[in-house]
C-alpha cells in the first residue's frame, strides 16, 4: 500500500489492526504446499474487496495498482466458505457492542427484508418475482440488534414469502445468539413466524404501521433495521444484488458491515458522494 496512493475505502492502520490477527492465523492454518507466502499483503486483499463493496465495481474493473482479479476472487471464494468472513463480521460486532457497553450476544433483535433487482449473470433459480413489490430480483432478510447491528442474514429468491425468510431468520439468531429472547418484525411476517419463535424461545412481536401515520414514520424497535438497510446501500455493490451465488450476496453484506464498523470502532467518517475529493 505504501507504493500506491491510498483510496478513500482503504483500511487504516487502526483498523488493519482489528482484523489482522485473524487473517494471520488464517494464513498459518493455509499454507502454500511449496512454501511460497504469496504475492499480495492480505491487507490488500480485504482493500480490494472494500473497494469493489464501497464503489460497485466488476472484479475485472479492479484497478491495476490493487491485487490480481483472480487473486482476490479466490481469497474472496475461501473466507466465504470456511467462515472467514463471518468470523471477522462478529469480532468486530462484539467489540461495538462492547465499546457501548452492550453484553457480547443481544438479547432482542429486529428483521426485515429487502427486495433488490438482481443482475443478469445470476442464475434464474436463484431470483423471482416479488408478488408484492412487483419487482424481480432477490430478498434480503436481515436480522440486527438494537444497535443496528446485524446478527443474521440470508439472501433467497424475490418469490419466497416473508414467512420463510423469517423462520430462516430465526434458524440462524438462535445459533449465532442463544441469548435472543425478543424478536420485533414488520406485518409482512405472519403468525407462522410467530410460531416459530415460540419453539425457539424467542417472542415474536409485530410492529405494525400506525393507521394515522402519513408518509415516512420511524417505528419504534422497528426503525434500526431500517436504518441498516439504509447503511447498506452506502455500498453501491449492494445497490443491485450483482452476485451470481446467494453465498457470495452473504459474504458482501457482511464486508460491508465490517467496514462500517471498523470505522465506528476506530472514529472514521465514512466518506459519501456529497464529501469533497482529498
Amino acid at each position: 500500500m505504501a507504493e500506491r496512493k491510498p483510496y478513500p475505502s482503504d483500511l487504516s492502520d487502526e483498523a488493519w489492526e482489528l482484523i489482522c490477527p485473524v487473517l494471520t492465523a488464517w494464513k498459518a492454518r493455509h499454507p502454500s504446499a511449496s512454501g511460497h507466502q504469496g504475492r499480495y499483503a492480505l491487507r490488500e486483499i480485504v482493500n480490494a474487496i472494500l473497494y469493489q463493496a464501497r464503489t460497485g465495481c466488476q472484479w475485472r474493473y479492479l484497478p491495476h495498482d490493487l491485487p490480481s482479479t483472480s487473486a482476490v476472487c479466490y481469497y474472496f471464494g475461501r473466507w466465504r466458505d470456511d467462515g472467514t468472513t463471518e468470523t471477522i463480521h462478529d469480532l468486530l460486532r462484539w467489540q461495538v457492542r462492547e465499546h457501548h457497553h452492550r453484553r457480547a450476544d443481544p438479547s432482542a433483535v429486529v428483521l426485515d427484508s429487502q427486495t433488490v433487482r438482481a443482475s443478469t449473470n445470476a442464475p434464474a433459480d436463484t431470483t423471482g418475482l416479488d408478488p408484492g413489490k412487483k419487482s424481480p430480483g432477490r430478498k434480503r432478510g436481515i436480522a440486527t440488534d438494537t444497535l443496528g447491528l446485524l446478527i443474521a442474514v440470508t439472501v433467497v429468491a424475490a418469490s419466497v414469502h416473508d414467512n420463510l425468510i423469517g423462520t430462516a431468520l430465526l434458524d440462524r439468531v438462535a445459533t449465532a445468539a442463544p441469548s435472543v429472547r425478543k424478536a420485533w418484525v414488520d406485518a409482512g411476517f405472519k403468525t407462522t413466524v410467530i410460531e416459530y419463535g415460540a419453539g425457539l424461545g424467542i417472542d415474536v412481536e409485530i410492529v405494525g404501521r400506525p393507521v394515522e401515520a402519513r408518509g415516512f414514520t420511524p417505528l419504534p424497535k422497528r426503525w434500526v433495521v431500517e436504518q441498516t438497510f439504509g447503511i447498506m446501500m452506502l455500498h453501491r455493490r449492494l445497490a443491485r444484488d450483482y452476485e451470481a451465488k446467494p453465498t457470495s450476496a452473504v459474504a458482501m453484506i457482511r464486508w460491508s458491515m465490517v467496514d462500517v464498523m471498523a470505522r465506528r470502532l476506530t472514529r472514521g467518517a465514512t466518506p459519501t458522494w456529497r464529501d469533497p475529493p482529498v
